[in-house]
């Protein structure tokens, strides 16, 4: 049988045994005089460090817990969040300018025109050669657009009226940059564009997502002749020579704005073989010009 131990109230001597002596024998105190010392278990004292360890892993094992049931149940509620955020930014890549020129807020100009996402662009996927075909999970491949250029996979918006939209992906000068370019029907000039940035300096960089410095790259030409040449963003300002195809580079901005003319030229080249191809087959369709019409004086005279 395992020993117990009594503590001597008066003089404090400890006595191991099965009961406390008749009698202390140091002080002489009675046995009603000594208490049985109590084995403390290993977390029973809650300033030692056993029970701090063990008491922190199980609130962290408890917040985990909490934050992953939460993020499972929001998570189609964020991907739908996103999914309109993207919706939003293409439709407004191709309405902005005409929602400026009209007064208004792009989403009032879309909800004034009757324009929505869904009711006016499909989504298609490019690949190398530029053949489309349609794909319900293109904004999949947006999640990782430089994986997906990787792979050969090009994920592009047409809008009714003939407009495409290309999404961008690039580097700035801290983190990642992305946008959309939508194109006029000519596939050549730039009707729009969205851009945004994972932390450019407010200011500085970060201008690029402001709609007046986007509202600089509408009416620019990607091509020059039949080369695909793009937008440069041009330290100390676009040149009168070059003016269809340069935007000033931001002040101050000059790593951000050359991410910015890297990521336009190395997205945009992935769709042109689509872009040509298209190009050729407006001008193949485009009527003839009409023959000189020649009135019934210079009819005569002609004969004459």
């Amino acid at each position: 049988m395992a020993k117990k131990q009594f503590k001597c109230k008066v003089c404090g001597y400890v006595h191991e045994g099965a009961a406390a002596p008749e009698k202390c024998p140091v002080c002489g105190a009675p046995a009603s005089e000594f208490v049985e010392i109590k084995k403390k278990g290993l977390f029973s004292d809650k300033n030692g460090n056993p029970y701090i360890i063990l008491y922190s892993t199980v609130m962290v094992v408890v917040v985990a817990i909490l934050l992953a049931v939460a993020a499972l149940s929001l998570q189609s509620r964020q991907y739908a969040n996103e999914l309109n955020e993207k919706k939003q930014s293409i439709l407004q890549s191709l309405l902005a300018s005409e929602a400026e020129k009209a007064g208004m807020e792009v989403a009032e100009y879309a909800a004034q025109e009757g324009i929505s996402y869904d009711s006016y662009i499909k989504a298609y996927v490019l690949d190398a050669e530029g053949n489309a075909t349609e794909d319900a999970q293109v904004f999949d491949l947006l999640k990782d657009l430089g994986g997906s250029f990787a792979e050969g996979k090009f994920p592009i918006f047409v809008a009714e009226d003939g407009r495409v939209v290309i999404p961008v992906t690039g580097a700035g000068l801290w983190g990642p940059i992305w946008g959309y370019v939508a194109l006029e029907g000519d596939m050549n000039t730039v009707a729009g564009i969205v851009m945004a940035h994972k932390g450019e300096t407010p200011g500085l960089g970060a201008e690029i997502a402001t709609p007046k410095y986007q509202a600089h790259f509408v009416g620019k030409k990607i091509f020059e002749g039949d080369k695909f040449v793009s937008v440069t963003l041009r330290k100390g300002g676009a040149t009168e020579a070059n003016i269809d195809h340069e935007v000033d580079a931001i002040t101050g901005g000059t790593k951000t704005s050359d991410g910015v003319t890297a990521m336009l030229f190395s997205s945009i080249a992935h769709y042109v073989p689509y872009l040509e191809a298209h190009r050729a087959a407006a001008t193949a369709s485009e009527p003839l010009p009409a023959a000189a019409e020649v009135s019934n004086a210079e009819n005569v005279e002609n004969n004459e």
